[in-house]
C-alpha cells in the first residue's frame, strides 16, 4: 500500500460540479487511491449527488456538525489519511487522468517529497480562459514565504516523510498555511506539466481587491504563523511584491 494516496476533498455547496469532480478521480490512471470528502454542511443538494458515487469503497463521504470553514475540512480529512501520498482536490477543480500517476513517478525518480504542477483555469461552465499557471522550478522555506506558487489542486506531499500537518482556523488561505508548515520540512519541486484545471468562479479569491487580500495575508501570518506585527506585516508586503512578479513571469495567455 505504499502508493496509496490520500485525496483531500473539502465541499461546501458545490452539487453544480462535484459530479464532475469525482468522476476526474475516478478516471485516473493510478488507482490506489482514497477519497475523503467532508462536506460543510452543504444546503445545495451535494449530498444527493456524491450519494451516487458510494458504491466505490474508495469514496468516504464525512460530514461536519456544523458549518466550520475549508480548514476545519482539510484538518479532519488529513487525519483520516492513511495513505503514503496526499493530494488536494477542491470540490469544483478537475484533473488530467494521468495527474497521480505522473507525479508519484517524478516524485519517486527524484527523491521529492514534496511538489506540484501547472494548470489551466477555466469558467463556471468548464471552458477555458486561456490562462495556464506555472511556477517555479524548486521553492525552498524562504520562496514559499515570498508567495503561494502551488495551485492547491496540483500539491502532493509525502506523508511519511512530513508527518501529520494541522493547520489554523483561518478562513482564507488555510492552503498557503499547509504549504508553509510542509515548506519547513522540505523543499518543493515543480512537475512542468499541466495537469488540472482550476475553476475561477465569481466568489473566489482572486477576485477580491487588494484591501481584501492584504487582510487575508496579514491574518495569515499573525494568526496561522503567529509571527509579531512587524514580520506580518514585512511578509504580507513582500506576498504582495510577488504577487505581481508572478503575474507577469508565471501566467501565460492563449
Amino acid at each position: 500500500m505504499n502508493d496509496l494516496v490520500s485525496i483531500i476533498m473539502p465541499s461546501y455547496n458545490t452539487a453544480k460540479y462535484i459530479a464532475k469532480t469525482i468522476e476526474s478521480v475516478l478516471a485516473q490512471t493510478h488507482k490506489n487511491w482514497e477519497l475523503i470528502i467532508v462536506d460543510d454542511c452543504s444546503t445545495d443538494g451535494t449530498d444527493e449527488v456524491v450519494k451516487k458515487y458510494l458504491s466505490d469503497k474508495r469514496i468516504e463521504y464525512l460530514k461536519n456538525s456544523h458549518n466550520s470553514g475549508a480548514a476545519v475540512s482539510r484538518n479532519r480529512a488529513l487525519r483520516e489519511a492513511k495513505g503514503k501520498w496526499i493530494a488536494f482536490l477542491d470540490s469544483d477543480d478537475l484533473w488530467m487522468p494521468e495527474k497521480l500517476e505522473k507525479q508519484i513517478d517524478f516524485m519517486e525518480k527524484n527523491d521529492y517529497h514534496f511538489s506540484y504542477t501547472n494548470y489551466e483555469e477555466i469558467d463556471e461552465e468548464s471552458v477555458s480562459n486561456g490562462r495556464f499557471i506555472t511556477g517555479p522550478k524548486h521553492i525552498t522555506k524562504q520562496g514559499m514565504y515570498n508567495y503561494c506558487w502551488p495551485g492547491c489542486l496540483t500539491v502532493m506531499f509525502d506523508k511519511e516523510f512530513v508527518g501529520l500537518i494541522q493547520i489554523a482556523d483561518i478562513k482564507k488561505n488555510n492552503d498557503y498555511a499547509m504549504w508553509l508548515k510542509v515548506c519547513k520540512k522540505t523543499n518543493c519541486y515543480l512537475l512542468d506539466k499541466t495537469l488540472a484545471k482550476y475553476r475561477k468562479r465569481s466568489g473566489s479569491i482572486s477576485n477580491h481587491g487588494y484591501s481584501e487580500l492584504i487582510k487575508w495575508h496579514y491574518r495569515l501570518y499573525r494568526d496561522a504563523e503567529k509571527q509579531n506585527v512587524f514580520m506580518s506585516l514585512f511578509n504580507t508586503g513582500r506576498n504582495l511584491v510577488f504577487g505581481f512578479y508572478k503575474k507577469k513571469r508565471y501566467i501565460k495567455n492563449g
